[in-house]
């Protein structure tokens, strides 16, 4: 198995943790590294064995604006101190895992100020599109261009000039080459060019033999990028919005539907609660009992399990009029922080993660399942992983049938051993809201 197979991430948005300013004024480079290299130490004891960080790069704004493909943004450190933040995960046995911004640059990235400089005489002029010297952009060039969804502030790169790809590319063998990253989170990968993920699939394997790529998907079927030759993992939207949508209307069939649409890939696709982009899942949920389940499925489901940073601590956050995703990215001091019960809780699950080779690749096998209730299990050859899940407000019971011959059964959780019937069948019984992890072998 590659390290990516059984991996546990953490998720880091770090303009956001450290609290750098709202925008780079191009000034002195601030010394803020040390608090993210704080997180790895905690990170080990949490049980995650990924970072998934980013952007990281230098850029105007919230990141995605990137002015310097091959610099660290100077609000957050430097390159050395970014190296030095690799190679200490590395230390502890954590993988690093970046954000990419490739759909399109921001505004001072050097190919488009030469543009605005040299206009038509610019070597890259073609490496963005819809480049009209006929007419001025709304932001006063003396020419427009194609605007990545119309924020004028990222003009969007054309990936039908080879010499532009090929940049790409020498960026990304110049962070594997200066900082030894392990793997790439693709922005907006769903409307990234698919031939350009192939090449870069490929491109990258000869740099590591296990470099990982994931891509942000939200829409669309996702054996279009999870598949051999383009991406090994992609955001999997679908069960995110299932489980809590599941879990407030008291609906697991929708989970189960959404898991079993993709179940060809599921085990490879990138699992999670909440991230920077969407509101947390304390605050989504309507009923915050559920919680500790939620997690619970996200550890025992297929697919990469990945926390966001504060989620274990339980921070609510939603996003201010509806487009403000500062409240999703706050501040945070881990040397501050206190653990709770759920954050115990969730180092439980992670340990039960990574000692069960079951929730890693094992299959998954639906045994119960109604509105309110849902198990599942997780098999290898002679032993299976359940999940049982109650999201009524009453207690309930019921009996599922062994998908293994099991001479023994017990709670991971409670290691309280569960009897099994002749008829090779155990009886759940569950409080309101709650749920339990049993291993059968």
């Amino acid at each position: 198995m590659a390290w990516y197979d059984s991996a546990i991430f953490y998720h880091m948005y770090p303009l956001g943790m450290v609290g750098a300013d709202k925008e780079n004024d191009g000034g002195e480079v601030r010394q803020h590294f040390h608090e993210l290299t704080a997180f790895i130490p905690y990170l080990k004891v949490l049980g995650c064995d990924a970072i998934y960080i980013g952007p990281i790069f230098e850029s105007g704004s919230h990141g995605y604006d990137t002015i310097d493909y091959k610099m660290v943004d100077r609000r957050i450190g430097s390159n050395e101190d970014f190296r030095k933040f690799v190679d200490t995960a590395h230390n502890y046995g954590i993988h690093v895992v970046v954000d990419t911004v490739f759909n399109h640059t921001g505004r001072g990235f050097f190919a488009f100020r030469d543009i605005q400089e040299k206009l038509w005489d610019s070597p890259y002029k073609d490496w963005y599109k819809g480049i009209d010297f006929s007419q001025r952009s709304p932001l006063g060039d003396s020419f427009s261009y194609s605007a990545w969804r119309n924020a004028w502030e990222l003009p969007e790169l054309n990936f039908n000039n080879e010499y532009m790809r090929k940049y790409l590319i020498e960026v990304v063998q110049y962070w594997v080459d200066t900082f030894d990253i392990d793997g790439l989170r693709l922005d907006c990968a769903d409307v990234l060019d698919i031939n350009f993920q192939k090449s870069l699939r490929y491109f990258t394997t000869q740099m590591k033999p296990e470099f990982w790529i994931m891509g942000e998907v939200i829409h669309g079927e996702y054996p279009r990028w999870v598949n051999a030759e383009t991406l090994h993992s992609v955001t999997n939207y679908e069960l995110h919005k299932s489980i809590y949508s599941g879990f407030n209307s008291h609906n697991f069939f929708e989970i189960a539907h959404n898991l079993n649409r993709n179940m060809n890939i599921a085990r490879d696709l990138y699992l999670f609660l909440e991230n920077h982009d969407v509101d947390r899942i304390a605050s989504k949920l309507e009923n915050k009992d559920n919680l500790r389940s939620c997690y619970m499925a996200l550890f025992t489901l297929p697919g990469k399990p990945s926390i966001y940073y504060g989620g274990e601590f339980g921070l609510e956050g939603k996003k201010r009029d509806g487009w403000d995703d500062s409240p999703l990215r706050p501040s945070i001091n881990i040397d501050e922080m206190k653990p709770n019960k759920l954050t115990s809780f969730i180092a439980k699950l992670a340990e039960i993660h990574g000692k069960n080779s079951e929730l890693h690749m094992g299959q998954y096998k639906e045994l119960y399942l109604q509105c309110k209730q849902w198990a599942y299990a997780r098999l290898d050859t002679n032993s299976a992983v359940i999940t049982a899940l109650n999201n009524d407000e009453e207690p309930a019971v019921f009996y599922v049938t062994l998908p293994v011959k099991g001479n023994v059964a017990f709670d991971l959780l409670t290691e309280e051993e569960i009897r099994i019937e002749q008829d090779n069948r155990i009886m759940i019984t569950l409080k309101p809201n709650s749920g339990k992890i049993i291993k059968v072998k």
